[in-house]
């Protein structure tokens, strides 16, 4: 089953915006396999715009000249992805990271380049022409390079197909498809077109839908044609959003399960924003890191980290090689909360196994507090209760909070 279990791995928006290069992605897929492999991350994402050659930050330039073949598939510009010079595409970098014993990945928009409509260019294994295919009254509000596409003509279809075809031919593992998870009910059907041509391009793929929020309502629409589907708009290094995600989670949380996983974005952790020439740290406190790490899991959401991990200190390695809190992902299900208030939650996540389950508690309030865990409410002895980031041994689920952290438990 592809993504029976939620995805983990490295994605370069948070860092390094459109801008990013070859040089960087490798450094990243260097160091992940040679620290965080072992723990079970293994996807590297180039996110947006890696076929627009002047991109330099994390904004976009409107109307640029973007690359592409005679049939309107967008190509990694060369100046930044020198390996794919002479048609090779993203194929010698997916070949260096899948060297690595890890996975490959992409960000793509949603339709089709508006050059590529506006020259009529041919779909590849179709009589149409891109023009065909492109709606040009469906256009991205923050990103005005692609044209949506006409969903319902097999001039659609077609070009999707193409396109999944190209990148499974490059070894593309993972496929971030933008601007179409909160577009209900324009995009339903473009979702289930291009979740076709996924399905059917001869690779398994994980095929994830941003930005959110996407609608509560279209949840069992989602599981059937994503495997990820972000739950919250650009999620960055800000309390208000972190507070913010509970509620999310609790509401999403029951759609968790193998081969389907609400995605509460990405992890802004480490050295973010490095595309501007000066160094920027994480705005999160450790323990507001801890708490976002802590809910993640419970809830099974996907972990892509959003920090150049090169830069990383020995706080956030740790952060993010912690293999018992990393574990819950794996062999948990029915996660939930217990009860939230205003200034603390609790979550249960019990094992898959049988063996117990897991208990978090989070201080929501900006004082410390001590939470207590009664054994009646998780219905559960607590006996050999092991806090996960301490490895202490507690006699009860007690927990002495700073403001904004968390405690985890296995019982």
């Amino acid at each position: 089953m592809i993504a029976s279990c939620p995805p983990m791995g490295w994605n370069s928006w948070d860092c390094y915006g459109a801008a990013v290069t070859e040089e960087i992605v490798r450094a990243n897929a260097d160091y992940m396999a040679e620290h965080l492999k072992p723990f079970g991350w293994e996807y590297v994402v180039v996110d947006i715009q890696w076929y627009q050659p002047t991109a330099s930050t994390h904004a976009y330039e409107p109307f640029s000249e973007l690359r592409m073949d005679d049939h309107g598939r967008l190509l990694p510009a060369v100046n930044r992805f020198p390996s794919a010079a002479g048609g090779a595409g993203f194929k010698p970098l997916a070949d260096y990271v899948h060297s690595l014993g890890l996975k490959f990945g992409i960000h793509i928009m949603r339709g089709l380049p508006r050059m590529a409509a506006h020259r009529r260019l041919p779909i590849l294994g179709s009589d149409a022409t891109c023009d065909q295919a492109a709606d040009p009254n469906s256009v991205c509000a923050w990103n005005p390079d692609m044209y949506g596409t006409r969903a319902d003509t097999p001039a659609a279809r077609a070009y999707y197909d193409s396109i999944f075809r190209l990148y499974a031919q490059w070894g593309v593992d993972y496929v971030k498809c933008d601007d179409i998870a909160r577009e209900y009910p324009r995009c339903e059907r473009e979702i289930e077109i291009i979740s076709a041509a996924c399905r059917g391009c001869g690779r398994e793929i994980v095929l994830s839908l941003s930005p959110g929020p996407a609608p509560l309502e279209r949840a069992e629409h989602l599981k059937k044609h994503a495997n990820l589907w972000r739950i919250t708009d650009d999620f960055w290094d800000e309390w208000r959003l972190l507070k913010a995600m509970f509620e999310r989670a609790e509401k999403w949380c029951v759609h968790a399960g193998p081969g389907h996983w609400p995605d509460a974005d990405m992890l802004p952790l480490g050295a973010l924003r490095q595309c501007y020439g000066k160094p920027d740290w994480t705005h999160f406190t450790q323990p507001e890191q801890r708490t976002m790490m802590t809910l993640w899991c419970m809830m099974r959401s996907p972990l892509m980290i959003g920090g150049d991990l090169p830069k990383n200190d020995d706080f956030t390695l740790k952060l993010l090689t912690n293999g018992a809190v990393l574990e819950i992902e794996k062999e948990t299900w029915c996660a939930h909360p217990l009860y939230t208030t205003e200034t603390e939650c609790v979550w249960i996540a019990p094992r898959r196994d049988g063996k117990g389950a897991y208990v978090a508690a989070f201080n929501l309030s900006d004082k410390a507090r001590t939470i207590t865990v009664a054994p009646e409410a998780v219905e559960l002895p607590i006996r050999g209760a092991v806090e996960l980031w301490t490895g202490k041994r507690p006699r009860s689920l007690t927990a002495k909070l700073p403001p904004h952290d968390a405690a985890v438990w296995r019982i």
